[in-house]
């Protein structure tokens, strides 16, 4: 196994490194000058999505026990939580912002690992960026040291970790938010190895959520945040963690995904191709999964009080989390995220999907339609989050329409996706948006992290 390292000496990751060692050999050494522009664009694009959608969630008040109880951590006052004034320690200030990133449902995904990257990640650049004054460039770099890291453990194991009942997102977030840690804490190579195996302990996040209407999913990437800095610190202390703590024969794939990774399936191609730039930004705050059929069903023109019945093709991995029991009858707003035939009809009847379509889950018109639709499993070779999207609608007078896309909208390649991120941005930050947007453009040359940090505090 020959690791790519860009930075450094510029060698390799020698023959047999563990998993850990390898990342730390990448991540370490590597500065924003080595990554290539378009890492650089992307990394930024997905910072600022990742502050609005924090911003979003603490206007919508979507977090307020994460803040809570963030707030009652106390400690030194080291990091703000996002969008607000109030300082805290750092792990309790990246707790609450990792709980803000997700709460909506709002944060990018990458479809090939099927992880929210930003949420476990952001939070630790602004907590302990603002702890230790680092610089916008070291801040971008950490950044895209976190965001390829959760890609690549999620893409080594496709769809493994919610096929056991476990969100991929936590599980994986926790590692990538401790070697975020350990490059700004300028840990060493063995404490940043010692840190990732810590870190693997305590990975988790369980999907039964999806059965309750509850919403413990938001707190995961906070858990992630949260527990990613401690790992790190438990490592700068003396704590040791096992070097195998991935991909060991009772590590982080086995134990959580019953899955056998080697080495190269996280490694391959480490520091020269860049799975950071396929992670896709949502237009809608709802699980990724609904994301193309609702695209599909955008493009549909007819009045839903013709519609009689609604077939929407369904990627086998996707059904058992988005075509459950309660998919036309969610409990709760919040289920009502993760309910393919509740989302379809909104999107039928409302031809949009926003924050205010998931206040309730009690409308009766969308209910009533939610009623008549019906999904099949229709085989894709592909990632689930990846798949076209189809949904056929049949009217009153027996006549169908078919709506269909090639894959959902903001991901790579997308048409004016820069423009798309940064006008979804504006809408979610309001009227303090267009400082936050200048600083993230401008943290690349930032002297320290408080131009943003200001800005998002100024967002309230």
């Amino acid at each position: 196994m020959m690791v790519s390292r860009r930075g450094g000496d510029g060698g390799t990751a020698s023959a047999g490194a563990t998993v850990a060692a390898a990342l730390a050999d990448w991540a370490l050494p590597v500065t924003l000058d080595d990554l290539p522009a378009g890492v650089r664009d992307a990394t930024l694009r997905h910072l600022l999505d990742g502050c609005g959608t924090a911003v979003a969630a603490l206007h919508a008040g979507a977090a307020e026990p994460a803040l809570a109880v963030a707030r009652g951590l106390g400690a030194r006052p080291e990091a703000r939580i996002p969008g607000t004034a109030t300082r805290l320690g750092a792990p309790a200030a990246a707790l609450a912002g990792g709980v803000l990133v997700h709460a909506l449902d709002f944060d990018d995904t990458h479809a090939g690992g099927l992880v929210h990257a930003t949420a476990p990640v952001l939070p630790v650049v602004l907590a302990v960026g603002e702890q230790l004054r680092v610089t916008g460039a070291e801040a971008v770099t950490a950044a895209a040291v976190g965001l390829e890291t959760i890609c690549r453990l999620g893409a080594a194991a496709p769809h493994a970790f919610h096929a056991r009942g476990l969100h991929a997102t936590a599980a994986c977030g926790v590692i990538a938010a401790a070697l975020t840690a350990a490059r700004l804490l300028r840990l060493d190579h063995a404490q940043t190895v010692a840190a990732l195996g810590i870190a693997a302990s305590q990975a988790g996040g369980l999907l039964e959520f999806l059965h309750t209407g509850s919403s413990t999913k938001q707190l995961h990437t906070g858990f992630a945040a949260h527990h990613g800095i401690l790992a790190a610190r438990l490592a700068a202390a003396g704590a040791s963690g096992p070097a195998s703590a991935i991909e060991g024969a009772a590590g982080f794939y086995a134990a959580l995904a019953g899955y056998r990774v080697t080495p190269d399936a996280v490694l391959s191609g480490l520091g020269d191709r860049f799975e950071l730039t396929r992670i896709t930004v949502k237009p809608y705050p709802a699980c990724q999964l609904l994301h193309a059929p609702l695209d599909a069903a955008a493009t549909l023109r007819c009045s839903p009080a013709d519609v009689v019945a609604v077939l929407v093709d369904v990627h086998p991995d996707a059904e058992p989390i988005v075509c459950g029991p309660d998919q036309a009858a969610p409990r709760t707003g919040y289920q009502a995220k993760f309910a393919l035939a509740w989302c379809v009809a909104a999107m039928l009847l409302d031809g949009a999907v926003t924050v205010a379509t998931f206040s309730g889950a009690d409308r009766p018109d969308v209910l009533a339609l939610a009623s008549r639709v019906r999904h099949r499993v229709v085989p894709f070779d592909g990632a689930a989050a990846d798949q076209p999207g189809r949904v056929t609608v049949t009217l009153r007078d027996a006549r169908t329409l078919t709506g269909e896309v090639a894959r959902s909208g903001g991901g790579p390649g997308s048409p004016r996706l820069d423009a798309t991120v940064r006008a979804k941005a504006l809408a979610n930050l309001g009227p303090g948006g267009p400082a936050v947007l200048a600083a993230v453009d401008a943290l690349p040359a930032a002297p320290h992290l408080d131009d943003l940090l200001d800005a998002l505090g100024a967002t309230a």
